[in-house]
């Protein structure tokens, strides 16, 4: 039996694959805003949010590897009882998140997210406002929402590129890896995202 990972709600989760390019989003919207100015330029602001998002990142990952190790101790009782795999590990994983330090609701966690970002940038010095927290705060937050909105289309425009090609390409392979990648960056490209 295999459970797998749910997007809980319509946003998209954020990946690792992703965490570089939302960055760089981050840091260049801060730049835009006429209201910051960064002291060691974007690539830092960049790099500092990374490691703010992969923290998180890394956090609901290992809270979905405890779910599925649960699941896969009893997995005999989950087929014995007929239960719907993917509403248990979503049971489980909603009862185990505040242990692991994860928020399910994407609004509240892309804000917490934001927050975080924003405490590492001021504490590293790395940037300086004269405006509101709550104000850089609100474009962090829409940059993250921004990219993940733009990023489920970008998905879509992969996908359908690639199901339209002669030859099949089976996900989970290093062929389609490599071709998903390639399309991904081209398409971010287009968007004036890379």
């Amino acid at each position: 039996m295999k459970f797998y990972k749910i997007n809980e709600g319509r946003r998209m989760k954020i990946s690792l694959k992703t965490i570089p390019h939302i960055s760089s989003k981050i840091a260049v919207e801060l730049n835009k805003s006429g209201v910051v100015t960064m002291t060691q330029g974007l690539e830092r602001v960049a790099q500092e949010a990374q490691k703010v998002l992969e923290a998180n990142v890394k956090q609901e990952v290992a809270l979905e590897e405890k779910v599925n190790e649960i699941c896969e101790e009893n997995e005999d009782q989950i087929e014995s009882n007929l239960v719907d795999e993917r509403q248990l590990f979503f049971m489980i994983k909603k009862k185990l998140a505040p242990e692991f330090g994860v928020i399910l609701n994407y609004e509240e966690r892309y804000s917490d997210i934001s927050h975080k970002i924003l405490d590492e940038l001021y504490e590293e010095d790395l940037i300086n406002f004269d405006v509101s927290e709550n104000r850089i705060k609100n474009i962090i937050f829409n940059a993250m929402t921004a990219f993940m909105a733009d990023a489920s289309e970008i998905e879509d425009a992969v996908m359908d590129k690639i199901r339209s090609y002669k030859k099949r390409y089976i996900p989970g392979t290093d062929e389609f890896d490599i071709l998903y990648e390639k399309i991904y960056r081209e398409e971010l490209q287009k968007r004036g995202m890379n």
